[in-house]
């Protein structure tokens, strides 16, 4: 049997909390002897520890079962790096700032990939109007193909537009200098153009 957590990982997180294992021991209500066991590998964490054992640890209980700590390596990222996921099931749309794990109706969703070569009317048309920007697409609009949200992601601010069939596609946002317009079309993926 493979262990779900590893010996080394309690130990080495052990270590970086400046704890003792009788320390960690009493937070848990457990014998020394039971946590020596543990980082020694000749036993495992009952499995209703898991929760508590990561909480004292300072980890998440993935990174508990993986012995890796996780680094979060979008700290200083602006919204330019976000990203767009279409549950094919139930058409959710989900945004994240950065790469993120994400599933719906049971399965796990990739990030949109922007459409390289936009196909017969999905060009984005995009035209300043006061202050606010104009945002159209010459689009059909019916129950089978339509574009589903435009978005306009800006260095710290994101709005999105939800669509309907059988309304024109086109939307306003507030213009505040630079950003990208995206508009997602239920049959032909995710357009942009830079404003």
């Amino acid at each position: 049997m493979n262990q779900y957590v590893t010996g080394a990982a309690v130990k080495r997180l052990r270590e970086k909390q400046k704890l003792t294992q009788s320390q960690l021991a009493d937070f848990l209500g457990v014998s020394d002897r039971t946590v020596s066991k543990w980082e020694t590998g000749r036993g495992f964490p009952d499995i209703t520890f898991l929760e508590a054992l990561a909480k004292i640890l300072k980890v998440s209980v993935v990174e508990l079962f993986s012995g890796a700590e996780i680094e979060n390596g979008n700290r200083s990222a602006n919204l330019s790096k976000s990203n767009f996921y279409i549950c094919p099931v139930c058409g959710n749309s989900v945004f994240s700032v950065g790469k993120a794990c994400v599933s719906c109706c049971g399965i796990q969703l990739s990030p949109l990939e922007v459409e390289n070569e936009p196909v017969e009317n999905h060009r984005i048309d995009v035209q300043k109007d006061g202050g606010e920007i104009f945002v159209r697409m010459n689009h059909e609009m019916t129950k089978s193909h339509y574009i589903s949200w435009f978005a306009c992601v800006r260095l710290d601010s994101v709005e999105f537009a939800k669509m309907y069939p059988e309304q024109n596609a086109e939307t306003r946002f507030r213009n505040a200098g630079k950003c990208r317009i995206y508009a997602h079309c239920i049959k032909h993926g995710l357009f942009e153009v830079n404003f």
